[in-house]
């Protein structure tokens, strides 16, 4: 499938910021089953150059700088990406949970995985007990951990209500845990932090989702948003060195497939905001983000 996504950011400030720098994630990964055939940021006012950097993990990190006064600002990513269905995953194919957990545990001697990053707390996804406690009734003895997780993910959905105004960006995971309610950020967070707490390695996943218009409709321009996931990994069964990431969604209570679009992952939302800055001058603020994903 190839896939069209607008994303557009707009600020507008009263009085006017002198000067600012921001930091956006925006460009979409080439992943195992995704291709990036084309990406354009347009900023407005103009600046004069574009960084693109590659973070720890592998995100592309684009920087840029506004050193005279302006009363808005819109930033503009084009895209187009190719998507092809992910592997499949197939039940029972994972070792156990406790294994997994066993793996990442401190031993002197024991062999160094990546994946081991993603089993520490996080600003958004702290150690709580509550998410330990929410996440038992379906690690039970001996469960894969793929199944465990796809378990967690059905949970999740099933006990959580979506309300757009229940929560902020800064809402802590564990009070979304507690009123049961929140967006795809909190359940992305919330089964992040479960995994986390049993000793299991997740990453919080920020990206794309083509949404479907209602039947006879044309699709809106501007009506989507951009959405969140999570990755649970598995060891190669037989114990060696390597192992895979595994996509879930807790809010649509699905693995992604070809409709999604991967933008970044990273410990958490602070790791992959789509766009933050440091401002100096200014006050008040607007902000309007449109998103459009597409069939081409």
């Amino acid at each position: 499938m190839r896939l069209h996504i607008l994303h557009e950011t707009r600020y507008d400030y009263a009085p006017a910021v002198d000067r600012a720098r921001h930091i956006v994630h925006l460009k979409p990964r080439n992943t195992v089953s995704q291709t990036l055939l084309q990406h354009r940021l347009s900023v407005s006012p103009e600046v004069s150059s574009l960084t693109d950097r590659i973070d720890v993990y592998g995100n592309t990190r684009t920087s840029f700088a506004l050193q005279t006064p302006h009363d808005g600002l819109c930033v503009v990513a084009d895209s187009i990406v190719e998507t092809a269905p992910p592997p499949a995953m197939q039940p029972g194919a994972s070792m156990a949970w406790e294994a997994v957990r066993d793996r990442f545990r401190y031993r002197a001697g024991g062999v160094w995985d990546p994946a081991a990053e993603f089993v520490f707390p996080s600003e958004y996804a702290p150690r709580h007990d509550d998410f330990a406690e929410y996440a038992r009734p379906v690690f039970s003895p001996g469960v894969p951990v793929l199944d465990a997780a796809e378990a967690l993910m059905r949970r999740i959905h099933a006990d959580f209500i979506y309300e757009s105004d229940s929560t902020g960006v800064n809402t802590p995971a564990v009070e979304a845990l507690a009123q049961r309610r929140g967006v795809c950020q909190d359940f992305a967070h919330i089964m992040v932090a479960c995994c986390r707490a049993l000793g299991v390695p997740a990453r919080y996943v920020s990206g794309y989702l083509l949404t479907q218009p209602p039947p006879g409709q044309p699709r809106l321009v501007g009506s989507d948003a951009s959405h969140a996931w999570v990755s649970v990994y598995a060891p190669a069964l037989d114990g060696s060195a390597g192992g895979a990431w595994h996509d879930f969604d807790p809010t649509n209570d699905r693995q992604p497939g070809e409709d999604y679009v991967t933008i970044a992952y990273g410990r958490d939302f602070g790791d992959v905001s789509p766009m933050r800055g440091l401002l100096h001058g200014g006050g008040d603020h607007t902000l309007e983000v449109a998103v459009t994903v597409e069939p081409v």
